[in-house]
C-alpha cells in the first residue's frame, strides 16, 4: 500500500491511497466461493449453483461489500502510519481511471488541531448542590391531582379556575377571524393558557350566553391581522365546567401502576423528584464547566467540516420543530448566524472534552452508561423498549457513550479545579436557568 497526504489548509488533509487490486479481487473471490458453497437457490443443490448464477445474484453486492471493507481497512492503516486523527469521517473519490493493477482512492478530511496546554486547576467553577424535600414531594403530589381533576358542567357564571368552552369571533379594521363563522376555543381561566385580556372577558359569562367586547390581542397571536391590536369580539359561551379534585388515598396512588399504598406511592414520587434532581444537576454543573472551559481555553483552528456538520443538524432541527408546529413554511431554508455560532461553540467544547479524556485516559465506565440508558428509558412508557431499541442500534450506543464520556470529563474538571459549592432549593433549580 503507498500513501501519500498532502495539506490543503490548516486542518485539511487530502490522502491519495494506492492498493494493489489483489488484494481486493482476491477478497472478492473467496467471498464468491464462500457464496457458491452455502448459499442455497431454488432449483439447485447445496454446493452446486454455477459460478455465473452467483455472480448474477450476489457479485455486484459482493463487491461493494468488500470495496467498502478495503477502503476502510486501508484508511485506517494509513492514518496510523501517518500519525493522524481525522476530525470526522473522510470524503471518499475514487479513481476510476487507474491502473487495473491498483485500486485508488482519495480522502479528504480535517485533522484535529493542536490544542496547546489545558490547565484546569485555576479554574474557579460553581457547583450546584440540592435536595428534595418533603415540600416538594406534597407539592408533586397536588400536581398530580390537578392532572387527574374531573370536570362537570355548571350553571353559575365562570369564575376563576372554572373551565370556559366559548366560541368568538374577531374584527380589527377590515381583519376578521375566522374568516367566516366563529371560532371554537376553550381555557381554564387563570391558567395563563390564554391571554389576560380575553380571560377577564369570560369572567363572570355562564353558558349560552353572548357578549360584545373590545379585547387587546396581543403580538404573539397566530392570526397576524390581529396581533397586537385592539379588535371587538363577539363571544357565546358554550358551557363552563368547575374541577373536583381526587382524594389522595390508595385507589389514587393505584391509578399510577403502585401498589403498596400511600408509603410506597410517595416513596415513589421522591424517587422519580431525586432522579429529575440529579439529572438537572449534572446538566447544568456540566454546562457551567464547559462554557468555562470553552471561555478559558481557545486561539486553536477548529476542525471546519465539524462545524458544517452542527450547524446543518441545527438547521435539521429547526425544520423538524417547525414542521411538527404546522409552520413548516415558516421554517428556515438556510442557517442562520445564531446556528453557526451555536455550532461553532459546541465544536470548540467537543474538542476540548476529547483532547481532555485522551489526555488523561478518562473513559466512561459500562455503569455510567447503563444508568444513563435507564434514566431516558424511565420518561417513557415501556422502558425495556426504549432499552432494547438503544441496544440494537450501534449509533444511538455510540451517543451515548459519547455524552457519557463528556459526563466523565466534566466531573473531572470539577474535581481538579478551584470548587465552590452553591445550594438551590429543588424548585428553584427545576427552574430554566437565564
Amino acid at each position: 500500500m503507498q500513501v501519500s497526504v498532502e495539506q490543503i489548509s490548516t486542518l485539511e488533509r487530502k490522502m491519495t491511497v494506492r492498493v494493489p487490486a489483489a488484494r481486493y479481487e482476491e477478497r472478492v473471490r473467496d467471498r464468491m466461493r464462500e457464496l457458491g458453497q452455502n448459499v442455497r437457490l431454488k432449483g439447485f443443490r447445496p454446493g452446486k449453483v454455477p459460478a455465473n448464477v452467483i455472480e448474477k445474484r450476489f457479485g455486484e453486492q459482493v463487491r461493494s461489500e468488500i470495496l467498502g471493507d478495503v477502503i476502510g481497512g486501508s484508511f485506517q492503516d494509513a492514518i496510523s502510519q501517518h500519525k493522524l486523527r481525522p476530525a470526522m469521517s473522510p470524503r471518499i473519490s475514487r479513481d476510476n481511471d487507474a491502473p487495473k493493477e491498483e485500486l485508488v482512492y482519495t480522502a479528504t478530511f480535517d485533522v484535529m488541531p493542536e490544542v496547546g496546554e489545558i490547565d484546569v486547576a485555576n479554574l474557579a467553577l460553581t457547583r450546584l448542590e440540592s435536595k428534595v424535600e418533603e415540600a416538594d414531594v406534597e407539592r408533586m403530589i397536588e400536581t398530580l391531582r390537578q392532572q387527574r381533576r374531573q370536570w362537570s358542567p355548571i350553571d353559575r357564571a365562570a369564575q376563576s379556575g372554572d373551565m370556559v368552552v366559548f366560541e368568538f369571533s374577531a374584527q380589527a379594521g377590515d381583519s376578521r377571524f375566522p374568516a367566516e363563522g366563529l371560532e371554537r376555543a376553550g381555557t381554564v381561566i387563570g391558567s395563563g393558557a390564554l391571554f389576560k385580556s380575553f380571560e377577564d372577558t369570560l369572567l363572570g359569562m355562564a353558558a349560552d350566553q353572548e357578549k360584545h367586547a373590545k379585547v387587546d390581542f396581543p403580538a404573539e397571536f397566530r392570526d397576524a391581522g390581529l396581533a397586537g391590536k385592539p379588535a371587538d369580539v363577539h363571544i357565546k359561551v358554550v358551557r363552563v365546567q368547575e374541577s373536583s379534585l381526587p382524594v389522595v388515598d390508595e385507589a389514587f396512588a393505584a391509578s399510577f401502576g403502585i401498589s403498596g399504598g400511600l408509603d410506597k406511592f410517595r416513596q415513589d414520587v421522591r424517587a422519580n423528584l431525586e432522579r429529575e434532581m440529579r439529572t438537572a444537576l449534572n446538566g447544568r454543573n456540566k454546562l457551567h464547566a464547559v462554557d468555562t472551559l470553552v471561555f478559558t481555553f481557545k486561539g486553536f483552528d477548529l476542525p471546519q467540516s465539524r462545524i458544517e456538520a452542527e450547524t446543518r443538524a441545527l438547521l435539521a432541527q429547526a425544520q423538524e420543530a417547525a414542521s411538527r408546529a404546522g409552520r413548516a413554511a415558516e421554517a428556515p431554508t438556510e442557517p442562520t448566524e445564531q446556528m453557526r455560532t451555536v455550532a461553532r461553540n459546541r465544536v470548540h467544547a467537543s474538542v476540548l472534552l476529547e483532547e481532555l479524556s485522551i489526555r488523561h485516559q478518562i473513559r466512561p465506565t459500562q455503569q455510567r452508561v447503563s444508568d444513563m440508558l435507564a434514566t431516558i428509558a424511565s420518561t417513557y412508557e415501556e422502558p425495556q423498549k426504549v432499552i432494547e431499541m438503544y441496544l440494537r442500534d450501534q449509533q444511538l450506543m455510540q451517543g451515548l457513550r459519547i455524552r457519557a464520556m463528556e459526563d466523565e470529563v466534566a466531573d473531572w474538571v470539577f474535581e481538579h479545579a478551584k470548587v465552590t459549592p452553591q445550594f438551590l432549593g429543588f424548585q428553584q433549580l427545576m427552574q430554566a436557568p437565564r
